[in-house]
Formats: C-alpha cells, sequence, structure tokens
C-alpha cells in the first residue's frame, strides 16, 4: 500500500469562502478519493492561514480581536468543506501550537545549516494585503495588483530578515527540469521556470512591529513573514521536528492555485534545500473559476455564494459542475445556466435515468433481486457490450485521474452512464419481458445492475453522497468505503436484493 500525502493550499481567513476555494478543495478531495480507490494509504490535509495583515483588518472591521476574528471563520470555512464532502484527514491552523513549533524548527534549523541564507537589510517596496506580498514591476498593472485590481498598494519601508533565494536559481531549475520537482500542468511549469530563468531576488521573511504572527526567533520586534509561515504548515502538520514526520513527509501533492506557484515551486523548495529536507514529489496548479471573464476574489466583489451555489440542486451537483465544467487545469467560467444544462444533461438525464431505469425493471421483472449471472463465469460476459465499455472506460478513467485531469474523469463517467442508457434501448427489456424470453432479459438486468454498481465506484470520487446511496440500493454486503478499483472487474450481484430508487437527481420544475 503506497503513501499519498496530499494537501491544499491554506486559504486566509478574511472572508467567507468562494467557488474558487470550493473548486480547489473539492478537486483535491478528489483526488484523494480516488487514490484510496487505488488502494493507496492517503493523507489528506487541508486549513488556514491565521497570520496576515488582512486577518487583523478584518478583525478590525467587526471589532473583534485578531484570535476571536480567526476562530470564527475557521469554524466557517471547516463547516463548508464539511457540507461539500470533503474527506480531508487533518486539518490545521497556523496558530495552533504544532504550527508554530515547526516554523521556529524550521528556521533554526536553516540558520544552523545554511547561515549565510539569512541576514538582516532595509526593505522598501509596494505591498498587497490580498496577497500578503510585496509585488515587483512585473506584477503591477495601472497601480494595482494584478491579482487584486481594486485595491490600493501599500508603500512600504522595513529592516526586516532575508532569506538568500538568489543563491538557489539554477539549483531549481535543474531539478524543475528533471522532474525531481514536478510543477504541473505543463503550462505552469513553464511559467515557473521562466520566473527564475528571469533571475530570483531574495525575500523578504520577516515583518516589522506586526501585533499578528509567530515571534521570529531570536528577533522579538519581528514577526515570521506570513507566507514563510504558511508554507511550513504543510511540513508541522506531519510532526516536524519530532521524530517520526518521515512517515508522511514529503508531500506527494501539493494542490494550489496558479496565482502562488512562485510561493510553492519556487521559494518553498528553495526554503526546504537550505534546510537539508526534502521536497514534495508534484505541485500541481488548478485556473481560477471566472464570473463573466472575471476571477472570482472576495476583494473584486466577483464572488458566488457557496452555499446559494450548493442549495441549488445540492453538494455533489456543485461538486460535478466545478470539476466537469470548470475543470482543474485551465481557468473555467461558472454561469447559472451552464450549471442548470449540465445537472439536467448529466446528472439528471443520463447517469440518474441509468440507475433509475436499471433497478426499476429489476423490481418490475425479477421482485427485487438481480438474477443469478454466474453460471458460465465472468468469462462467458466479456464480450457484452457495458463489459467492452466497462474494460474501456476503467482503462481511459484511470489514465485521466492518475494524471489529475478530472474533467476527463468526469466526463468518463457520464460516458459509461450513456452507454448504459443505449443499452437499454439496443435490448429493450420490456421487449424480453413479453415475449418470455428469460434467459435473455436476466443477462440483461443483471448486466444493468452490476454497471450501476461500477458506475457508483466510478463516480465515488466526484459525487461521494450519491454514489455511496446507490451502492447502498444494490443490497450487496460489501461497505462502499471498503471498495477499491481491483473489485471493478468481478462484481458479482446475482441474488442481491435491490431497492427502488427515489431519483438521484430529481429535475427541477419548470420555470
Amino acid at each position: 500500500m503506497a503513501k499519498f500525502y496530499i494537501t491544499t493550499a491554506i486559504d486566509y481567513s478574511n472572508g467567507d469562502p468562494h467557488l474558487g476555494h470550493a473548486l480547489e478543495k473539492v478537486g483535491a478531495d478528489c483526488i484523494a478519493r480516488y487514490r484510496r480507490l487505488r488502494g493507496d494509504q492517503v493523507h489528506f490535509l487541508m486549513g488556514m492561514d491565521e497570520h496576515s495583515q488582512s486577518v487583523i483588518q478584518a478583525a478590525a472591521r467587526a471589532n473583534v480581536t485578531p484570535r476571536e476574528w480567526v476562530d470564527r471563520m475557521a469554524t466557517t470555512f471547516a463547516d463548508y468543506w464539511r457540507r461539500l464532502e470533503c474527506s480531508n484527514d487533518d486539518w490545521i491552523r497556523t496558530t495552533e501550537p504544532r504550527h508554530v513549533r515547526g516554523v521556529v524548527a524550521l528556521l533554526e534549523r536553516i540558520q544552523q545549516r545554511r547561515p549565510d541564507d539569512l541576514y538582516v537589510a532595509d526593505y522598501e517596496g509596494l505591498y498587497c494585503t490580498g496577497c500578503e506580498e510585496f509585488k515587483q514591476p512585473a506584477q503591477i498593472a495601472n497601480g494595482h495588483c494584478i491579482e487584486h485590481p481594486t485595491l490600493d498598494l501599500i508603500a512600504t519601508k522595513e529592516r526586516n530578515h532575508f532569506f538568500r533565494l538568489s543563491a538557489y536559481s539554477q539549483r531549481l531549475l535543474q531539478l524543475i527540469a528533471t522532474g525531481a520537482l514536478g510543477v504541473e500542468p505543463a503550462i505552469r511549469r513553464n511559467e515557473v521556470v521562466r520566473l527564475i530563468e528571469d533571475g530570483l531576488q531574495d525575500v523578504s521573511i520577516s515583518r516589522q512591529r506586526l501585533p499578528w504572527g509567530i515571534p521570529f526567533p531570536g528577533d522579538p520586534d519581528q514577526t515570521v513573514y506570513v507566507w514563510f509561515d504558511a508554507l511550513i504548515n504543510y511540513l508541522s502538520a506531519t510532526g516536524f521536528p519530532e521524530p517520526g514526520y518521515e512517515r508522511l513527509w514529503p508531500a506527494d501533492l501539493h494542490v494550489v492555485g496558479k496565482g502562488i506557484t512562485r510561493f510553492h515551486c519556487v521559494i518553498w523548495p528553495a526554503m526546504l534545500l537550505a534546510a537539508g529536507l526534502e521536497l514534495p514529489r508534484v505541485v500541481w496548479a488548478h485556473g481560477y473559476v471566472q464570473w463573466e471573464g472575471k476571477k472570482m476574489s472576495k476583494t473584486a466583489g466577483t464572488v458566488v455564494n457557496v452555499r446559494t451555489a450548493i442549495e441549488r440542486y445540492g453538494p455533489d451537483a456543485l461538486r460535478y459542475f466545478l470539476m466537469r465544467e470548470v475543470g482543474f487545469e485551465t481557468d473555467g467560467d461558472f454561469t447559472w445556466d451552464r450549471f442548470d444544462a449540465r445537472y439536467t444533461a448529466d446528472l439528471a438525464d443520463t447517469f440518474g435515468n441509468l440507475v433509475s431505469r436499471a433497478l426499476s425493471m429489476v423490481q418490475r421483472y425479477r421482485d427485487g433481486i438481480v438474477p443469478d449471472d454466474s453460471r458460465g463465469g465472468a468469462g462467458s460476459r466479456r464480450d457484452s457490450p457495458l463489459e467492452r465499455a466497462a474494460r474501456e472506460t476503467l482503462t481511459g478513467y484511470t489514465r485521466a485521474m492518475d494524471a489529475q485531469q478530472l474533467q476527463q474523469g468526469a466526463a468518463l463517467v457520464i460516458e459509461f452512464a450513456s452507454r448504459g442508457n443505449r443499452y437499454v434501448e439496443e435490448t429493450a427489456p420490456w421487449k424480453l419481458a413479453k415475449a418470455k424470453r428469460d434467459a435473455e432479459l436476466d443477462t440483461v438486468l443483471a448486466d444493468l445492475v452490476r454497471s450501476v454498481a461500477r458506475l457508483a465506484i466510478l463516480a465515488g470520487p466526484f459525487i461521494p453522497e450519491k454514489a455511496r446511496e446507490i451502492w447502498s440500493l444494490l443490497g450487496g454486503e460489501r461497505l462502499f468505503d471498503a471498495v477499491t478499483l481491483a473489485d471493478f472487474a468481478e462484481l458479482s450481484v446475482g441474488g442481491q436484493r435491490v431497492s427502488k430508487p427515489p431519483p438521484p437527481f430529481p429535475k427541477p420544475p419548470p420555470a
């Protein structure tokens, strides 16, 4: 059983989550659930970034302390991710003692191993509180941060601690070129390589006299810069620096947004190199959810309320739409019209239709008992159209999901359901029943129920609640959470008592 440690970016606790946050968390959850289906030993980390200037500002606006504010926001975010069925094994907050311990330990380790990599100097620049970052000229357009064009940049001059990032350019380029540090998809890898080739500048890793943050070791007048602090959560969550943290580290996959690749693919690996620690295997940088061509952003006001989107058709429908329509590589638009269309065409008319038809016909023609299809063994079924479709689907599905191509994986689930619906039309079970062709009808019904079971397995990463409900209707003894892809080929359904389902995805009433 292979270890698979997957993380998401930790979110600023300065306002409620939007669909951009949801895309990342749902996408990472789909990957984690798929990896469990593969039989991997998965550890899935999510969390909150609680030390930032934006938190101080948000708390002041709400007339509460920063601690009261982050406690409130941590509950809000965690509740949203539970509603979206995220299956994370751990939830870390950067105000936790285990994280503070990890930050201090990493800084001390760099100081001991590479003392010349840390130094003190004056810094003057333009600071974006939305990014919590000093911006370079290439990151500024019309006097504003490209990522947060509605915010004013703050001119800041401080004496800070610096990390000698410039010393790591060639090493990072070599690691990326050899694949030792994976940066995916390719478009993001090319961007990161160009960034490094343009020349890396040393980075400030402390802020002066901020009242909210981790004190810089040996310098109580400084706090650790939020981005240096935040990146270490992936390591501190493993128990670092205590013995045994290597059970999880290194991370196998960091899932982040494309706007923070500089931190995750340049600064973070350099920090780990300086500390003499293993690098993450792969960083996957997804695109943005857009609304009318603009990035969804709390500061820009282009936000679709996650609660409203969930309540429209339920959490599974939103999960599916984000993966299938928006995707997990490039930017994609969210519109209510597209959401409605995908829900109706894919989930109600295709996926839900097959489940309802297959199980209802077993009720109608065989009193709810799936016909025994074990006679002749599995080999006798290999030429069934649905058996061939199942093999082809599984091959394409595993190839797509192994490569984090979640949009393609979701599409293959619906294509398999569509093939099942065509099979119903081709075999016409109602005609077989009327003509008393019982053996043929038994084969067709068993094929259909087996396909529904397989559909539940493949759909589990995308629509876990509905997939589990459908599995429970099939009457088998195996618990859904214990099923793996290894069970896919030889599923036996004969003799199981199925329940007549309500529509898994009921159609909305006419407008």
